[in-house]
């Protein structure tokens, strides 16, 4: 998906929810336009959350002790 998607639906759905004065028979193109402005802001910002994530990395370390106990270490950094 991605932020230019988000960026479409949130552009479109404002030109439809504030900008057309049209009509279709049996639609509300106000609502639709709210409706794709919420969908694209939503978008936006999973995409944020996603691309965030995915930047963090996660290192695991093992150590064996001279009495064969193990102690498991994580680290969690920001790339």
């Amino acid at each position: 998906m991605g932020y230019g998607l988000g960026a479409f639906l949130l552009v479109v759905g404002l030109v439809l929810a504030l900008a057309v004065q049209d009509s279709v028979s049996g639609v509300d193109l106000v609502m639709v336009g709210w409706i794709m402005t919420l969908v694209g802001i939503a978008v936006i910002i999973l995409t944020a959350v996603t691309m965030n994530s995915a930047r963090r990395a996660k290192s695991t370390a093992t150590t064996v002790h001279a009495d064969g106990t193990q102690t498991v270490s994580e680290r969690r950094t920001e790339i």
